[in-house]
This record gives C-alpha cells, sequence and structure tokens, in this order.
C-alpha cells in the first residue's frame, strides 16, 4: 500500500539555493527578499512581491503605451522618490534592516544597494533598461537606451535620487583611484567603473554588507546564515567558506569549521593566509577549539 506523499517545505537557505542555482533563472527581486527570512523566519514572501507588482500596477495605470523612455523616467523617478517617498536611512545607515526589503517598502528607507532593486524592478515593469552598478563605496542604478537602442542614459543616486553627470562621477571616483594608485599611466577610465552588475554580484554585494555589519558586532549568530548564503551564492569563492569556518570556531562548533578550512585549502593553497588556516585546522583536529579574536 503506497502512503500519501507528504510535502516537506524547504528551509530559508534551500529555497534561496533554487533561486540563484541558474543565473538564466534568478530573479534578483525574489532571492534580495528572501534574505529577510533569516531574520523574520514567518516573513510573507509572496506578500512582500505582491506589494512590489501592486506598486508597479500603479504607475503602469499612469504611463500611455506611446511615452518615450524619457518621460517614463521621470514618471517613475516622481513616483518613486517623490509620492512614494523612498529615501536613504541617513539616521541609521548600518542598521541591517536596511538590507531587508519588506524593511524598505515598510519604511520607505534603506540603502543604495536595496533601493536600487526595488527601483529596477519597478523600471523594468514599465519597460525601461535599467541596471545595478557597482561603483566603488556606493550602488548606483543606470538606465540606458533612453533616446532609442544604443544610446542615452542616466546614471542615479538611489539613495538621494539625483541623476549623477560625469563630473559628479569623476569626482566621487577620485579617492578611490588615489587609493588604489589609479592615477597618472595607470589612471582607468570611467566607463570601466559604469559596467552593469549581474544579478548574482548584487546579491554578494547586499549580503556583504550585512556581513560586515555582524562582524563588526561580532554577532556571530546573525553572521552565519548571511556567510551559509554567500557560500550558497559563490561556490567559486572559497574565501566565504574560510570566513564561515572562523565563525563556526567562534560558535564552537570544530567539525564545522575544520571541515570549511579542509575546503579552503584545497581551494587556495598558495593563499597568503594559508599557513595560519593550517596551523587553525591542525589545533581543531588535536581537540582544541580555541576562539578567534
Amino acid at each position: 500500500m503506497t502512503g500519501k506523499l507528504q510535502y516537506v517545505t524547504p528551509t530559508a537557505l534551500e529555497y534561496f539555493a533554487a533561486l540563484v542555482a541558474d543565473d538564466a533563472s534568478l530573479s534578483l527581486l525574489e532571492a534580495a527578499a528572501s534574505i529577510g527570512l533569516d531574520e523574520h523566519a514567518q516573513l510573507d514572501l509572496e506578500a512582500v512581491l505582491a506589494e512590489v507588482d501592486a506598486l508597479a500596477r500603479r504607475l503602469k495605470r499612469r504611463i500611455p503605451a506611446d511615452m518615450v523612455p524619457l518621460q517614463r523616467l521621470r514618471s517613475l523617478n516622481r513616483y518613486f522618490f517623490g509620492e512614494l517617498g523612498f529615501h536613504g536611512n541617513v539616521n541609521n545607515y548600518y542598521d541591517p534592516a536596511n538590507s531587508y526589503l519588506h524593511e524598505v517598502l515598510r519604511t520607505r528607507t534603506g540603502i543604495p544597494i536595496s533601493l536600487a532593486i526595488l527601483y529596477i524592478e519597478l523600471a523594468t515593469q514599465i519597460g525601461l533598461h535599467a541596471h545595478g552598478v557597482s561603483f566603488p563605496g556606493h550602488f548606483l542604478i543606470k538606465v540606458s537606451k533612453l533616446n532609442g537602442p544604443g544610446n542615452g542614459e542616466v546614471v542615479i543616486d538611489p539613495f538621494t535620487g539625483k541623476s549623477l553627470s560625469r563630473e559628479d562621477l569623476e569626482e566621487r571616483l577620485g579617492p578611490y583611484k588615489i587609493s588604489q594608485g589609479l592615477v597618472g599611466d595607470f589612471d582607468a577610465p570611467l566607463g570601466l567603473f559604469l559596467q552593469i552588475a549581474q544579478p548574482r554580484d548584487i546579491l554578494a554585494r547586499l549580503l556583504r554588507n550585512l556581513k560586515e555589519i555582524h562582524s563588526s558586532a561580532e554577532d556571530w549568530q546573525r553572521l552565519m546564515p548571511v556567510l551559509n548564503r554567500l557560500v550558497v551564492l559563490l561556490p567559486q569563492a572559497p574565501e566565504e567558506r574560510r570566513d564561515r569556518g572562523r565563525v563556526w570556531t567562534q560558535l564552537g562548533q570544530p567539525l564545522q569549521a575544520a571541515d570549511d578550512f579542509e575546503a579552503y585549502l584545497r581551494d587556495r593553497p598558495e593563499a597568503d593566509d594559508s599557513r595560519i588556516t593550517a596551523e587553525q585546522l591542525a589545533r581543531l583536529r588535536r581537540g582544541e577549539h580555541p576562539r578567534l579574536h
């Protein structure tokens, strides 16, 4: 006799892994929104996505089919930054809630990358070509093809809603170029820093913001889910497994820490920190479980 089939609800991490398994089908909005499940296990993700769709429908009803792209962009900016009131959280920039889309929707405040994800979704739904840009130090939005295929683009700061001129961008880029030695004969063109960021890279930057926040606070319990997601998202980045191993050590989980350190050393045997990591692994194998400081 065949028993009834039972549906097992995937964990938040399993759900995320399914979302990011393939670049071709990766939904940036859904994957980003799902990160909030780590803080709010009962989050209704479908409701979050439905809320974004409702915002987009309200805007689409106002846009005639023959409206040109530049006018669509102006309508979107008035709607997103003006009517809806989305803006940067200048009072508490490093609040983790700024990275959770359901919180950004609720408070209308966020950081550049979370605001950009919502803006890009609305822009896409009204037929604009909008993409994220991993500009050094500050995530930006690029809207292109405003005057037809291949020409006309605007770069927007999602934190303020301001359109940035070439001079604005060069000024913002200046300190970074100096710090990296990209001056004189080694100068790099502005366009190099305005390349479109792919969804996987955007998710990685969003998660690494949370990683930095929780690491600075030494909040290992909240950091672990973030690292789990980074390991799943970036299988070709063994440094994330190394960092997770260090947090496993802090949490008193030597077997999990050893697994991650071994994986890192297999992939990066010549890394600058390979000797230190090998020493940490050896201590774990000897039954020593020192926490890292």
